[in-house]
């Protein structure tokens, strides 16, 4: 080496870097082993060597390196058109998921605070309203806490190198939110959960009374997602604790959590379909005329729809998929404006729009005037 302070050779998995003596620029031909080195066999890497002999680091603490000439610019740009796309869907989502939790903690307190609202239906819906309320606060809260730029937890493209700037950054394809392995699959926050309410309804059409189930249903829809939720933690905390959790790169540790989701993806979707078969039934048994029968099954599977997420069944079955073509996309999208929206819609269908939670309103509005 050179006489006094230098900056040290090095290999850092890109280049294979030399000597150099403080305050000057290294550089380095692009690197062999890039598929695309025909294209940019000419251009260099380019090192800074402070004056005290260390390599010049960048905000993360990493060596500072310009390998803007070693890019290949046919796929570079292609890949920050998805990246404002992804962060647009984000923007979508969180005002989504904003809206639902406004929507979400009306509701709570309406059911809560009016007593003659107070019965067995309504503290089903109260407690499918708090489970929308957490997601939807959790989502939007690791969305604040994470620094914006570092660590998006939305792996949806899987890890590609993007130089903007003029310097070296890891950039995914990706925005705050949606959490997924190196191919992309949608994380367990986003993804829907209808709590006791799904067997309760069931159990009311089939028997004459759910009422005495009703804390066995609040246990199992409580209770049940523990017994998954804490072995997928601890196995996460041992073998893929790195960063906020927002990559799921360990395929096993990834369906320990996964699994339980799909099974109950299943079960909302069986439900669902027992759900409305039992409709069809009394709604001829009525014997009211073909239109009307027809209306009133579409009002009421309709609604039935948001309550269990039957959405999740269609995604569930489309596969996670790879890459980021522009259907794996519009799937994204569709995926995140329902799901976020979810809490919304159950909140108007099962509160707002509900003639007594409407009359008790209003006499709560009469009695204020008075």
């Amino acid at each position: 080496p050179p006489p006094g302070p230098v900056c040290n050779r090095s290999f850092d998995l890109y280049a294979c870097w030399g000597d150099a003596v403080p305050n000057s620029t290294a550089t380095v031909p692009c690197p062999w082993y890039l598929p695309w080195y025909h294209r940019v066999q000419g251009g260099v890497v380019a090192r800074r060597c402070g004056p005290d002999g260390r390599w010049v680091t960048d905000d993360s603490g990493r060596p500072w390196q310009d390998n803007s000439q070693c890019e290949d610019l046919a796929q570079v740009q292609p890949l920050q058109r998805q990246a404002w796309l992804l962060e647009q869907f984000r923007l979508l989502y969180t005002v989504g998921y904003s809206l639902s939790l406004v929507a979400l903690v009306v509701a709570l307190l309406l059911l809560l605070l009016l007593r003659r609202l107070r019965c067995t239906r309504n503290l089903i819906h109260a407690n499918l309203f708090v489970s929308f309320a957490l997601r939807a606060g959790a989502i939007l809260t690791r969305d604040a806490l994470l620094p914006h730029g570092h660590g998006h937890p939305l792996q949806l493209l899987g890890m590609q190198r993007v130089t903007l700037t003029g310097r070296r950054r890891t950039t995914r394809g990706d925005t705050h939110g949606v959490s997924g392995t190196s191919s992309g699959s949608v994380s367990p926050a986003h993804r829907a959960r209808a709590g006791p309410g799904r067997l309760f309804l069931l159990r009311l059409l089939v028997a004459t009374s759910g009422r005495r189930c009703v804390p066995a249903f609040l246990l199992l829809g409580w209770g049940v997602p523990v017994l998954f939720v804490v072995p997928w933690v601890v196995l996460r905390y041992l073998y893929e604790n790195e960063g906020c959790w927002e990559r799921n790169e360990k395929v096993a540790v990834w369906w320990v959590i996964r699994c339980p989701i799909l099974v109950a993806v299943a079960v909302n979707f069986v439900v669902f379909v027992r759900i409305v078969r039992i409709l069809v039934a009394k709604v001829r048994a009525h014997q009211v005329s073909r239109g009307d029968t027809r209306l009133r099954l579409a009002r009421s599977t309709l609604t039935l729809i948001p309550l269990l997420g039957v959405h999740e069944v269609v995604f569930a079955l489309a596969g996670e998929g790879e890459g980021g073509g522009g259907l794996r996309l519009a799937r994204l999208c569709l995926h995140l404006l329902l799901t976020s929206a979810q809490g919304l819609v159950v909140s108007v269908l099962y509160c707002f729009t509900n003639k007594e939670v409407q009359a008790e309103v209003r006499r709560g509005w009469q009695r204020c005037r008075l």
